[in-house]
């Protein structure tokens, strides 16, 4: 077996593989609220380790579960994707309707087709039925929800909108400076960050068994400022380009194996001797 083929070829889809999510990364490092992906690169003996004494395995023993190919002991693998939830960078915008959460962990809840979605892009908008929407159109969901069924709205004579850090919406009486209270916006932290999963449009799938409760007091909320993406385009360009050497490496590493080393091997084997 050309096991320094195979190794090498493992290698280079472990490289396309990171090249895809950097690629999505760069994509996205405008994208308001965007959070990073990150891959870790292991290798077989660690895989091996984690499964040897899963049993039963079919047709194996628990004395053949010891055993592995040195040879291949160090192939990289893809063992582990997840997203780095850290936070970006604040800019201000003055926009009544862009918001931005300020702490780790914390999302607005928007209403989709497929159900409630979470999200950190704030930069919302009104439809012309008045209510307060995504860029994609999706409804933004008030912190009584569960309760009422109603989303926010707003109406033509609310020129002052203000929101403050708990999210707490407050409009003008008509004709006055006087402010009264709207709905306050649905602030979720779900119980276990790691098992959000990305939907597309910048929009999460919450964890089906997580109760998903409305923050009282988030403390986050930002009026007139978007989260900017978490992605660092310089280190994700040095990222790339490692990522294409190492592709390059390995089709050299892959073109010796099976053009040269095998050439020779063939020629000497060819060789008859009297």
């Amino acid at each position: 077996m050309q096991t320094g083929y195979y190794a090498a070829t493992a290698g280079m889809v472990a490289e396309f593989n990171r090249i895809d999510t950097i690629a999505s990364n760069l994509a996205n490092a405008n994208t308001a609220g965007f959070k990073q992906d990150q891959l870790i690169t292991g290798d077989f003996v660690r895989l091996f380790k984690e499964k040897q004494n899963i049993l039963p395995i079919p047709n194996q023993t628990e004395e053949g579960a010891q055993y592995f190919n040195r040879s291949l002991s160090r192939v990289p693998q893809i063992t582990d994707a997840y997203t780095d939830f850290s936070l970006g960078s604040m800019q201000k915008t003055e926009n009544t309707f862009d918001l931005a959460l300020s702490k780790e962990g914390q999302f607005f809840a928007v209403k989709t087709p497929q159900g409630i979605r979470l999200t950190r892009d704030g930069t919302f908008t009104t439809n012309d039925a008045g209510k307060l929407v995504t860029k994609q159109g999706y409804e933004v969901l008030p912190a009584d929800y569960a309760q009422s069924k109603t989303t926010i709205s707003f109406n033509p004579q609310d020129s002052v909108i203000t929101i403050d850090k708990n999210g707490q919406i407050s409009t003008n009486v008509p004709g006055s400076t006087q402010m009264v209270a709207n709905k306050k916006l649905m602030i979720l932290e779900p119980q276990n960050i790691r098992m959000l999963k990305k939907e597309g449009e910048n929009l999460y799938i919450p964890e089906s068994a997580d109760p998903l409760k409305p923050l009282n007091e988030s403390g986050s909320v930002m009026q007139g400022f978007t989260e900017k993406s978490n992605v660092n385009a310089v280190n994700q360009m040095i990222s790339l380009v490692e990522a294409n050497r190492l592709v390059g490496m390995y089709q050299k590493a892959m073109d010796t194996q099976m053009n040269d080393m095998n050439k020779d091997a063939i020629e000497k084997l060819a060789v008859t001797r009297r």
